[in-house]
């Protein structure tokens, strides 16, 4: 041991300390024994017994590579061991090593020429408290025994023997070549780590180590090995003499004689109770981790796509394709259509197997009493319950429905979450989730509390989207009540369309309106209030019943304009509004009208004459009604109007933004489209057949703002 430490002074990095193992007091006759303490960390020879055999090797501490290549280490047919093959590596790395043949070449010695062979036996070990590293044994030993006749074995037996009384570690050795393979000797140590004695484990297998939790793969796989007579190393729940159990790490070696033949197993164990149960917990503390993270996504998901759904029935499908797989196999969402819930409609559902569905729409294997009963306790508590294990015999149980029956024996229910749909203090409806045989689980109390969860934030959902439809209903007959009927006016043809976005509550400010005149004239007007809700609305009907007023006195269009700007201003009926007002007078001879117009910030009219040309009304643009105060009233301008001639069969075309300006899309582009659009279509057109194909090809795929479209068509005969 002193050379080691006088060695390691001189070294950078201070060299482990050596355990206290006291290499055995034996006879070495010549040097003929060399024992080499490893330190398995640094893969190093800290310290080596007689090695007057060996005289070339270099003193340690050294390397063990550096050790193992100035002795020329190699295997019996002399070719060099890669790393992981050297008997001396295998020690390192905590493998027990039996009586293995090498070869060692002296220093300067030809290649051709045979060196010396050396039989090899190491285990790794502790220190007489049993101190070990953080992660095993921190050193190991090895024994190097050159043959030198029967006495030499003698001596390495008894090393050995000596060596394995010494250490910690506990040893058993078996007798392959006896019935079931008994126990022919334990050590020290493996009495300590069991209880049991030796006399009262000679002759019996290592078996009674086992109980009941004990893995029965890892029971085969050693069986396996041992058949195969191959080292194998397992963790083994085990349990001692008096019944408490341990976790033994255990490492089953052969041993052969100089022929070959089994002679024994050894078996080294370990007692690592704590490693593996800082294991289990820390993968428990992670398998929790992920299973939160799991819940947090799922529930953030849930809140996107339900805050996304606009009516009852999407809300409910949505939530069905949001917990089958997740958390159910099966899921049946009803509204109740009565307050004491005995009457439910099935809104959705949804199964992991398609084939499923068809099952859950029939509702007859739901029926089952229990499955009922539970329902019916849900919607009468406002309450979650869970029912962990289903009976098998429910097709029993739908004696008088022998369809019904056969229907709940396809669907192999196992367990089964009964959940209200609560919005604001009501019962709504009621969520039934279900797990299926073989691959569903078994609920627990924190499926119910997850699911409770889910089925809250879709209650509340629902109930939005209760109200939503309500209001929305009620904006949508406002909006009809608001838009005018469109009149017969001789010598034209006039059609229009209103469109709701899908953004909203499907009313907004678009209008559009046809007044005939006393005079024989007709008015003509398409607006926008800036909105998208009731009040909108409102102000939309204000406004086209003041320029109707306005326009049936006779004013020219961009008066009456001036008149609703200074309206819109001084009573606040809104914040802002584009309209275009034209007045189309009476037929000349000929037939031809002149169409004078005006146009307050709101998208140019489409004239579209009989040989098909298209042209942009565009004259005379001026600012918003609103968005200028005290317009004209501060500056002394007016709206100018712009006059064209319409000759008979001409189309006139008056729509809203919300045609042209969609998101991410240029507003000229669209424009030209419309224009493109109304010149392709076929010249004897109807006004419907405009509006119709203009629509075809123009609408946005998702129609975010309100959109209305009138066009007006002038009959070949003037009058009529």
């Amino acid at each position: 041991m002193g050379r080691a430490v006088e060695a390691s002074a001189d070294l950078a990095v201070p060299a482990p300390a050596v355990p206290d193992v006291a290499i055995p007091d034996v006879a070495t006759s010549a040097g003929r024994v060399v024992v080499l303490v490893i330190d398995i960390a640094g893969r190093r020879i800290v310290d080596a017994g007689p090695s007057a055999a060996v005289p070339w090797a270099p003193e340690p501490p050294v390397g063990l590579s550096q050790w193992s290549e100035a002795v020329r280490l190699t295997g019996p047919d002399g070719r060099p061991f890669d790393g992981a093959g050297s008997p001396l590596t295998r020690i390192a790395d905590g493998e027990p090593v039996s009586d293995e043949p090498v070869v060692l070449h002296a220093s300067g010695a030809p290649a051709e020429q045979g060196g010396t062979t050396v039989r090899v036996t190491g285990f790794p070990l502790t220190g007489p408290d049993g101190a070990a590293g953080p992660t095993g044994p921190a050193h190991a030993l090895a024994v190097l025994l050159l043959p030198d006749g029967p006495a030499h074995r003698d001596r390495l037996e008894h090393l050995r023997d000596r060596a394995v009384l010494a250490t910690e570690m506990s040893f058993a050795i078996s007798d392959p070549r006896r019935a079931d393979d008994p126990l022919v000797w334990v050590n020290p140590s493996f009495e300590r780590l069991t209880g049991y004695s030796l006399d009262e484990v000679v002759g019996r297998n290592c078996r009674f180590l086992q109980g009941p939790n004990t893995d029965r793969a890892a029971v085969h796989r050693i069986r396996e090995a041992l058949q195969e007579r191959r080292p194998v190393t397992e963790v083994l729940l085990n349990y001692r003499r008096d019944g408490t159990a341990f976790w033994n790490q255990i490492s089953l070696s052969p041993v052969q004689d100089a022929d070959g033949e089994l002679v024994s197993f050894v078996g080294v164990q370990s007692d690592v109770t704590e490693r593996v149960v800082v294991e289990q917990e820390r993968r428990a503390a992670l398998a929790d981790a992920e299973a939160a993270r799991a819940q947090l996504r799922l529930l953030a998901e849930a809140t996107t796509q339900l805050t996304a759904a606009l009516d009852v029935a999407d809300a409910c499908a949505r939530f069905a394709r949001i917990v089958v797989p997740e958390l159910a196999d099966l899921c049946t969402v009803d509204l109740l259509e009565a307050p004491d819930g005995r009457s439910r409609e099935r809104i959705a559902v949804a199964a992991r197997d398609g084939d499923d569905d068809g099952l859950l729409d029939r509702g007859g294997p739901l029926r089952a009493p229990r499955i009922e009963d539970l329902a019916a306790a849900a919607v009468r508590a406002g309450k979650p319950y869970l029912i962990p294990e289903l009976p098998d015999d429910g097709g029993e149980m739908l004696r008088d429905d022998p369809a019904a029956a056969e229907d709940y024996e396809r669907l192999r229910l196992r367990s089964a979450l009964a959940l209200p749909l609560l919005g604001r203090g009501r019962v709504l409806g009621l969520v039934m989730l279900f797990t299926q045989f073989p691959y569903g689980r078994r609920y627990t109390q924190r499926d119910l509390h997850l699911a409770a969860d889910l089925a809250g934030r879709a209650g509340l959902a629902v109930d939005n989207a209760r109200l939503y439809e309500v209001e929305r209903a009620a904006a949508a007959t406002l909006q009809r009540s608001l838009l005018p009927a469109l009149p017969d006016v001789p010598g034209t043809g006039v059609a229009a369309r209103y469109l709701a976005g899908a953004d909203g509550n499907q009313v907004g400010g678009d209008w559009y309106d046809v007044l005939p005149m006393p005079d024989g004239s007709v008015g003509a007007a398409v607006g926008d209030v800036v909105g998208h809700d009731l009040a909108a609305a409102a102000a939309m009907g204000q406004l086209r019943g003041v320029l109707r007023s306005y326009a049936w006195g006779g004013d020219r269009p961009g008066a009456v304009l001036d008149r609703c700007d200074q309206l819109v201003q001084g009573l606040d009926v809104a914040e802002m509004a584009t309209a275009v007002y034209a007045r189309l007078a009476p037929a000349a001879p000929d037939g031809s009208r002149v169409l004078a117009y005006a146009n307050a910030g709101h998208p140019a009219p489409l004239l579209r004459e009989p040989d098909g040309t298209v042209v942009r009304l565009d004259e005379h643009r001026s600012p918003m009604l609103g968005a200028v105060p005290e317009f004209g009233r501060a500056t002394g301008a007016s709206r100018d109007d712009a006059a064209v001639t319409c000759a008979p069969g001409s189309l006139l075309v008056f729509y809203t933004d919300g045609l042209t300006d969609i998101v991410g899309e240029d507003a000229d582009a669209r424009a030209e489209l419309l224009e493109r659009t109304l010149a392709g279509l076929p010249l004897g057109s109807t006004p419907e057949e405009v509006v119709d194909g203009m629509l075809a090809e123009c609408l946005p795929e998702r129609l975010v703002d309100d959109v209305a479209l009138m066009v007006i068509r002038l009959d070949d005969a003037g009058g009529g």
